[in-house]
């Protein structure tokens, strides 16, 4: 795993070998990236902006927003060896000033939340035999913690058919192998 572009291109990151977490793929994660700098639909640009990465795993979401310069981003994960190794990757590459990291239930988090913070993205990869991500989706609208320009992405396994109509429009839905992508906003 490394980091795609920016200020940190081609460093490494550390990561888990784990039957309950899975890596964010440079494809994947590469091909996000190119949705958000192109696509004539999503209108917020990760320059200068403030990330919510739930579900963080090892942060390669969030450190790659960091490398391509966001203001900040709030980690938030629950999984000790994640967070391990997410704290492993924020000291190697020398980049804790622009993370708030969280070893907390999103749900936990979420209710505890400052309401003054407003996020621009948010970035949800929840386990894929999970859906308790959908009522973090609705704790967010609730909350009202997104900048009226935001985007909310979703990595989801392909297969896996959940109708989020409800929740947010989809903007956009992207296959990867088995990951699926869905871009949206509230």
């Amino acid at each position: 795993m490394r980091i795609i572009s920016g200020n940190l291109k081609g460093k490494k990151l550390s990561f888990l070998s784990s039957s309950t977490t899975r890596p964010l793929k440079d494809i994947v994660k590469e091909s996000i990236f190119n949705v958000i700098a192109h696509s004539n639909l999503i209108n917020v640009k990760i320059k200068n902006s403030n990330i919510l990465d739930l579900y963080s795993g090892i942060g390669s979401f969030g450190i790659e927003c960091i490398s391509r310069e966001a203001k900040n981003v709030t980690f938030v994960e629950n999984n000790e060896k994640a967070l391990m190794a997410l704290n492993e990757n924020l000291k190697k590459l020398s980049v804790q000033n622009k993370a708030l990291l969280f070893s907390k239930e999103i749900k936990e988090f979420l209710n505890q939340i400052n309401k003054n913070v407003k996020f621009d993205i948010v970035f949800l990869d929840p386990p894929f035999l999970e859906n308790k991500f959908i009522n973090d989706l609705k704790l967010i609208k609730k909350l009202k913690i997104l900048k009226k320009n935001h985007l909310i992405i979703i990595h989801r396994e392909k297969k896996i058919i959940e109708n989020l109509d409800s929740l947010f429009k989809t903007l956009l839905t992207k296959n990867y192998g088995r990951s699926k992508i869905i871009f949206g906003i509230f």
